[in-house]
C-alpha cells in the first residue's frame, strides 16, 4: 500500500502468517522442553528451536522491509513507548523473580524443611563458576555500551570490532551455562519443594 494514500498516521500490517507459525513452533518448544525434563528424547525440543528460527528470520525479513517503507512518525512514537513499556515489564519481571527467592530463603516454609537450602539441594560455590558468569555478563555489557558509543561517533570499525567482542562474551557465557548445568549435581526437573 502506499502510504501517500492513507488517511491516518499509522502503519495497518498486512496479513502474515509469522503468529501463526510462531505460536506452533513455541507450541513445539515448551511440549519438547517438558517432555525432555522428564527424560523423553529431546527431537520435540530441536523441532521447537528450528521453527523458532525460522519464524523469527521470516517475521524480522518482515519488520525490516516495512519499517524502511510504512513507518511514520506517529508508528516510531508508538514503537519507543512499546520499548518503555517492555523494560519496565522486565524490571517488574526480575523484582517478583529476586522477591519469590528472597522469600524462599529468608523465610523458608515448612514444605522446604524449614531451612535453606532445603534438604537434599547441593549448592555451588558462588565464587567458582556463577562469579566467572557474572563477569562475563559485566564485560559484554561494557563491551556492547562501547560499541554503541562508538556507532553513536561514526567510527564503524570500532564499532564491529566491540560488537563481535560482545557475542564472543555471549557465546563464552552461554557455554559456561552449559557446562555449569551438566555437571551441576541438580536438574531442570527438581525444585525446592519435595
Amino acid at each position: 500500500m502506499d502510504h501517500t494514500q492513507k488517511k491516518h498516521p499509522y502503519h495497518l500490517v498486512d496479513p502474515s502468517p509469522w503468529p501463526v507459525a510462531g505460536s506452533i513452533a513455541a507450541f513445539f518448544l515448551t511440549a519438547g522442553g517438558i517432555l525432555y525434563m522428564k527424560g523423553h528424547d529431546h527431537y520435540t525440543f530441536l523441532v521447537g528451536i528450528v521453527l523458532l528460527l525460522v519464524t523469527l528470520v521470516g517475521w524480522f525479513h518482515d519488520i525490516i522491509k516495512e519499517s524502511r517503507t510504512e513507518h511514520t512518525d506517529a508508528v516510531k512514537h508508538g514503537l519507543r513507548y512499546g520499548m518503555i513499556l517492555f523494560i519496565i515489564s522486565e524490571v517488574m519481571f526480575f523484582a517478583a523473580f529476586f522477591w519469590a527467592y528472597f522469600d524462599a530463603s529468608l523465610f523458608p516454609k515448612e514444605a522446604t524443611g524449614g531451612v535453606w537450602p532445603p534438604k537434599g539441594i547441593h549448592t555451588l560455590d558462588p565464587f567458582e563458576l556463577p562469579y566467572l558468569n557474572t563477569l562475563l555478563l559485566l564485560l559484554s555489557g561494557t563491551t556492547i555500551t562501547w560499541a554503541h558509543r562508538s556507532l553513536i561517533e561514526g567510527d564503524d570499525r570500532m564499532f564491529l570490532k566491540q560488537l563481535f567482542y560482545t557475542v564472543a562474551l555471549g557465546v563464552t557465557f552461554l557455554g559456561v551455562q552449559v557446562y555449569e548445568y551438566v555437571h551441576a549435581p541438580f536438574l531442570f526437573k527438581g525444585g525446592i519443594y519435595p
